[in-house]
């Protein structure tokens, strides 16, 4: 049994990489929120899920618990506080002695989209994109198996469609569906001697332009 734990995981990222899982009889989950009444029913009364409740910053006893046992962390965080939550996972991961985490990130923290989707995309995120950014250095300086994951823009296409982009090279693409996004993110979970010590920039091909295609 793969055990994983999924920080975060009421986000629409999260509810969909959590589907694919449990379709992988192999898989077990535990899944920490905050507000549980976020998590479907069907989610929350499988029995290969666990529920902790639980502020990844506040309760530090309750997150390096949570980590007991897992074979990984799947890390699908948000906020302005992004670099203390970074560092209470790494805290809390260290002292349970585990090493290996999926990290989300956004594209833009290392300023590598060029031309004006670049400058359009750092001026609808501001401060979100410092947080952003802040949480990744604390992920990639610390002593941990990391993934960072950096997608574009989200969309609702019923589509698995997209390309990747490593750290240093030119962003590519405006947009990427969810279902793009989870579809990777499960792969990297279930096969998780992938992208080790690699940031990944993740969109659709074929979608270079000033801004997202739906704004």
């Amino acid at each position: 049994m793969k055990k994983v734990l999924i920080l975060g995981a009421s986000g629409s990222i999260a509810t969909l990489v959590t589907r694919n899982l449990l379709d992988d009889t192999r898989v077990q989950l535990t899944l920490l929120v905050r507000h549980p009444d976020r998590l479907a029913t069907d989610i929350r009364n499988d029995s290969r899920v666990t529920v902790v409740v639980a502020d990844v910053v506040k309760d530090a006893a309750q997150l390096t618990a949570a980590m007991q046992g897992q074979d990984l962390v799947y890390a699908n965080l948000y906020g302005a506080n992004l670099k203390q939550q970074a560092q209470a996972v790494v805290t809390a991961m260290t002292a349970a002695q585990l090493d290996r985490i999926i990290w989300i990130s956004a594209n833009g923290i290392y300023n590598e989209i060029p031309g004006k989707y670049g400058q359009w995309n750092a001026q609808m995120l501001g401060s979100t994109l410092t947080a952003y950014a802040a949480g990744a250095k604390v992920i990639e300086t610390s002593r941990l198996q990391y993934t960072i994951v950096r997608p574009a823009w989200f969309s609702d296409k019923p589509v698995v469609s997209y390309e990747l982009t490593q750290k240093g090279q030119a962003f590519k693409g405006t947009e990427v569906s969810r279902e793009s996004v989870a579809a990777y993110l499960t792969s990297l979970i279930l096969d998780d001697s992938q992208a080790i010590h690699q940031s990944v920039g993740i969109s659709e091909p074929n979608t270079d332009g000033a801004k997202p295609s739906f704004y």
